[in-house]
C-alpha cells in the first residue's frame, strides 16, 4: 500500500480518481508497479505543486500543514535549473525535520504525483 494517506489523495485528485489510484496501488501486481515507477510523469514548465501532510500531536488534536509552489527558470542553462523535484525533496525534508510525515507534492490541472 501507498504511504499517500486518502484524505491527502482526496485533497487533490477528488474522490473518483482517489479511488482509482488506491484501488490501483493496492492491487498491483510487483511487476506491474515497478513499471508504473519507471514512468514519471512530465509536467508543464509552469505548473503549479501542492502537497500536504498531517499528524495528531494530542489525544484531541489534529495538526496539519500544506505547502505550494511552482518554479520558473527562465532562459537558465540547464546546470543552474532548479526542478520541482528537487524543490518537493526539499520540502518533504525540512517537513521531515520538523517532526511531519514525509509529503508527496501533486501537480496541477493533472494530479499526478512529483516525488
Amino acid at each position: 500500500m501507498s504511504s499517500i494517506s486518502r484524505r491527502s489523495l482526496l485533497g487533490y485528485s477528488g474522490t473518483t480518481a482517489a479511488g482509482a489510484v488506491l484501488g490501483t496501488t493496492a492491487s498491483a501486481q510487483p511487476a506491474q508497479a515497478a513499471e508504473a515507477g519507471a514512468e514519471a510523469t512530465a509536467f508543464d514548465p509552469h505548473t503549479f505543486f501542492k502537497g500536504r501532510t498531517d499528524m495528531n500531536v494530542g489525544d484531541d488534536t489534529h495538526a496539519e500543514v500544506e505547502i505550494e509552489f511552482r518554479v520558473a527558470n527562465h532562459e537558465a542553462p540547464s546546470a543552474n535549473a532548479i526542478t520541482p523535484l528537487e524543490i518537493a525533496e526539499l520540502l518533504s525534508e525540512l517537513a521531515a525535520s520538523r517532526g511531519w510525515p514525509p509529503i508527496t507534492f501533486y501537480g496541477t490541472p493533472a494530479p499526478a504525483p512529483l516525488n
